[in-house]
């Protein structure tokens, strides 16, 4: 039997198999048992639209709703929806999971012909679309708890990334940065001297030349490649030898700011190759952003409408200050305009932020603290759940900004900006954005430069779709957690002597955490 070592212990590889099949398997468990509920409640719901216990019995509509769970388990596995790396992908899983109820209505309906159940085809469709719908808002919550989860250290796959180059570090930094991927990185092998060269010398194990058997004496579930830090003849090897190990590969593409939605396989004369195709920008899907903006905001704003007053009376009741709070930002071609918030800072916040500014938490033109002493008692609760962006509802109809974009910055931000940065000016700011549902408590500039740059490069109408189903997860998230969070200790700043002063046109800074 062969074993690995893991943290100075010896572990059999069936115990190792066995202790992370048992850690994948309980998410895997939840996953089903939502699924199988989404299908039971679709059709329970249509069952009693339908009047069907009442004229048919209790015991058919039983059998009618343990088939439809059956049936539509079956078809969410065939679509690999029980997958980590299938379901992890919004598109993707939105995309099987129709196919998946078209097969379950299609299981449905062959099931009622041999049985001569006497369920009717229009309800077989009705309770699958039910079915569907109560899937998708399932799977959104199961998402946004794994991703706390792992954002405290749950639920980690461990990893090991194999390559030093340019490649491997950027991968390192992702999984750092993105810690809802659940991706932790035990080491690294590859050369030494690139390792220290891309400050990854802490986590160097050994040379390529040992992989196989560096990667068996660690407890890891699977390993991340980097294509370019190793031979074509040795890439091939290694992958076939950790295979047969029974681990997880994962081959990165080399390839960055393209969606993989762009990237077809290809296949010439045997060997792997990527076809990339270009963006799908087209003044019909423009034209469709537009009027789907109009449209949104014009319906968000008369629904919200009630809970826009109380939140206007909640501010002024506090401290008799403003309601709204304007500051201009850059938007679509560079041209200025006044965002609309409301206020959660006190009305003295901007003459306080020069003394603030030892405490940025952000690295890069960014400024945000966690626990600002200027945010009011109810200014907290609405940047919690983000009902403080409320009003740039306004912003949208006229114009001026987009349901879905990049973060709109600050003048004195776009003017620390490196010119590459400025293509995002080619779009509209949008409420919403990639950055802001998957990085907005992120520190790193890097990746709010990353993410804007990719939607910039790789917009599209599904992408806005896919953005706006993850800031429902986002918010719904966070909305909770504001209300269970305990409040902690606000951090105190003091004016330190000879503290700089800060340029009137920078004291802008002051709201532009959000």
């Amino acid at each position: 039997m062969s074993y690995v070592r893991s943290r100075g212990s010896t572990v059999s590889r069936w115990e190792k198999t066995v202790g992370d099949h048992l850690k994948s398997s309980k998410l895997k468990v939840i996953l089903i048992t939502g699924d199988a509920f989404a299908f039971a409640l679709g059709y329970v719901l249509i069952l009693n639209f339908a009047d069907f216990p009442t004229t048919h019995g209790w015991p058919r509509s039983v059998a009618v709703v343990a088939a439809a769970v059956a049936i539509g388990l079956l078809a969410v596995r065939s679509q690999g929806l029980f997958l980590a790396r299938v379901s992890a992908v919004r598109i993707v899983e939105l995309t099987r999971s129709t196919r998946a109820i078209g097969i379950a209505i299609a299981g449905l309906i062959i099931f009622d012909r041999i049985t001569k159940i006497g369920f009717r085809i229009r309800y077989i469709i009705g309770g699958a679309l039910l079915a569907w719908l109560f899937f998708v808002v399932l799977r959104s919550v199961f998402r946004g708890w794994v991703a706390t989860k792992r954002a405290k250290g749950l639920h980690q796959r461990q990893v090991i990334v194999i390559g030093a180059d340019d490649e491997a570090a950027r991968l390192i930094e992702l999984f750092a940065t993105h810690a809802d991927l659940g991706m932790a990185v035990v080491g690294i092998v590859g050369n030494r001297g690139e390792a220290v060269r891309h400050n990854m010398g802490a986590l160097w194990l050994g040379e390529v030349d040992r992989a196989e058997e560096l990667v068996a004496t660690h407890r890891v579930s699977g390993v991340v490649v980097s294509p370019t830090a190793l031979g074509p003849t040795r890439l091939h090897e290694l992958i076939r030898n950790l295979q047969r190990l029974d681990l997880h590969v994962h081959l990165a593409t080399g390839v960055s700011g393209i969606d993989a939605r762009r990237l077809r396989r290809l296949s010439l004369s045997h060997e792997p190759l990527l076809y990339v195709e270009a963006p799908p920008l087209s003044r019909i899907q423009l034209a469709l952003k537009r009027g789907f903006d109009v449209v949104a905001a014009a319906v968000l704003l008369v629904a919200a409408a009630p809970l826009l007053g109380i939140i206007a009376l909640a501010i002024h009741l506090g401290d008799k200050g403003p309601i709204v709070f304007r500051q201009q930002r850059v938007g679509r071609g560079g041209a200025t305009f006044d965002v609309l918030k409301f206020r959660t800072m006190s009305v003295d916040a901007e003459a306080r932020l020069a003394a603030l500014k030892a405490n940025n938490e952000r690295n890069g033109p960014l400024f945000k603290m966690e626990h600002d002493p200027r945010v009011t008692r109810v200014g907290r609760l609405l940047r919690e759940t983000s009902l403080d962006e409320l009003p740039q509802l306004v912003n949208v109809l006229r114009g001026e900004m987009s349901l879905v974009g990049p973060r709109p910055a600050l003048p004195s931000e776009v003017a620390t900006f490196a010119p590459e940065l400025r293509e995002r000016e080619q779009v509209r700011p949008g409420i919403t954005g990639l950055w802001q549902t998957e990085a907005r408590d992120n520190p790193s500039f890097e990746t709010y430069r990353r993410l804007d740059l990719f939607y910039v490069e790789n917009w599209s109408v599904t992408l806005d779709l896919m953005i706006l189903l993850g800031t429902i997860e986002h918010l719904a998230v966070r909305f909770f957690g504001a209300f269970r969070r305990r409040p902690e200790k606000q951090v105190r700043a003091e004016v330190q002597p000879g503290a700089l002063a800060v340029e009137p046109k920078r004291v802008a800074l002051a709201e532009s955490a959000a």
